[in-house]
């Protein structure tokens, strides 16, 4: 990072230059001057700005975003970051989570918590709908596979139409067998779309009865081969964890399925 420091006693610390931003990490549903420690990216003391019942995460900053090339670093920024948001979570309740490098700064007639507070009273009604819309409520992540070749293989043995063509090729000779096979292939894909889509609709349900909002992510490439996602999910709930897992295992003891659960987390998808 940029910026003159200046030395006091052996300890080197940043100049006002350097601190001329406040990095955000949540807004919290508290009100008190709260030091969380010194959690934060590159070990910064983490500590609440609290306006009117609310209070924003944050660490003194340069007035310019983090940056690196090196991968590594920003993996360890981010995780940093997430983990001062659900230590925020744990000790202050409720929260809102801000997305990586989420920085407010000061301007010239106003300090950078100045700046802060200005914001929050700008935003807070909006603030404290969403607070009231996620407390008391966690966020999990579901993410639903399947293996194509045991649904082809399950599809061509009780589709009447896939079973028959595939008894046929075998009669035929090798030049024909490979005409009807590309035609095979071509009905299987039509018939996995339309499997696809009735298994989305009916795991969709029966996580929807379970949990207070689902949001659609995108679907993820698999990296085991011959593996395709199906959906990939957030879900929020105040609900015990249990009641979710319970109807996730009913889909994961399904033959070709495979099911990821992992959370709780604070509601980032929500927010």
């Amino acid at each position: 990072m940029s910026g003159e420091t200046q030395e006091v006693g052996s300890k080197v610390v940043p100049s006002e230059a350097d601190t001329r931003g406040r990095y955000l990490y949540c807004v919290a549903e508290n009100s008190q001057e709260t030091d969380l420690g010194s959690i934060g990216i590159d070990g910064n003391n983490v500590y609440t700005i609290p306006y009117q019942g609310i209070s924003a995460v944050v660490h003194n900053c340069p007035a310019h975003p983090y940056e690196s090339k090196d991968n590594k670093v920003v993996e360890d920024w981010v995780m940093a970051h997430e983990i001062v948001v659900e230590t925020a979570r744990e000790r202050l309740g409720t929260v809102l989570p801000l997305g990586f490098d989420t920085i407010i700064k000061a301007d010239e007639e106003r300090d950078p918590e100045e700046m802060v507070k200005v914001w929050l009273k700008e935003d807070y009604q909006r603030l404290r709908e969403k607070l009231d819309k996620v407390k008391g409520k966690v966020e999990y992540g579901v993410q639903i596979s399947w293996d194509t070749k045991i649904v082809s293989e399950k599809l061509i043995g009780k589709d009447r139409e896939l079973k028959d063509l595939d008894q046929e090729i075998k009669s035929k000779p090798k030049g024909m067998a490979y005409m009807y096979k590309q035609k095979l292939e071509k009905l299987i894909r039509e018939k996995i779309g339309k499997e696809a889509e009735r298994c989305f609709k009916d795991f969709y349900e029966m996580i929807k009865g379970v949990t207070d909002e689902i949001k659609v992510e995108k679907a993820k490439k698999e990296e085991k081969p011959g593996r395709q996602m199906l959906m990939n999910l957030s879900c929020l709930t105040d609900k015990d964890a249990k009641i979710l897992g319970d109807e996730l295992e009913k889909i994961n003891n399904m033959e070709g399925f495979f099911v990821r659960f992992t959370g709780p987390w604070p509601p980032y998808s929500f927010v």
